[in-house]
């Protein structure tokens, strides 16, 4: 059974900069081959996809966070990474990763085939 955990949520200041962890426990051989991805979900909002990456290392990042944000992966250490840079209230949400998307590169809750992490929250102020 694959777990995901989230890290390096927490209360930010507008204009300052944050980097999300994911960790993967007990994963398959193949990690490196994951497409996985971060989403967000604000209150009272729809989940949204944010940043994906796919097994070459391609990226798609989603209109809201395109120039700030960066993702990427440890695949040694099995652990997905976000950079979000200048910070704007409108980042406050709960961020999750997810692995196993189909298609590779989707940035919709729907194509997450395999796993979700719990979350972890993120508050810009």
């Amino acid at each position: 059974h694959v777990q995901l955990v989230e890290s390096g949520g927490g209360s930010l200041q507008e204009g300052g900069n944050l980097r999300l962890s994911c960790t993967a426990f007990v994963i398959p051989r193949n990690y490196s081959q994951w497409c996985m991805a971060w989403f967000r979900q604000a209150p009272g909002k729809e989940r949204e996809g944010i940043a994906t990456i796919g097994s070459d290392g391609t990226t798609v990042y989603a209109e809201p966070v395109k120039g700030r944000a960066s993702i990427f992966k440890d695949s040694a250490k099995r652990i997905l990474y976000l950079d979000l840079n200048d910070l704007k209230p409108e980042d406050t949400a709960t961020y999750y990763c997810a692995a196993g998307l189909d298609p590779c590169l989707s940035l919709r809750p729907g194509d997450v085939r395999s796993w979700w992490g719990q979350g972890t929250q993120v508050t810009v102020s």
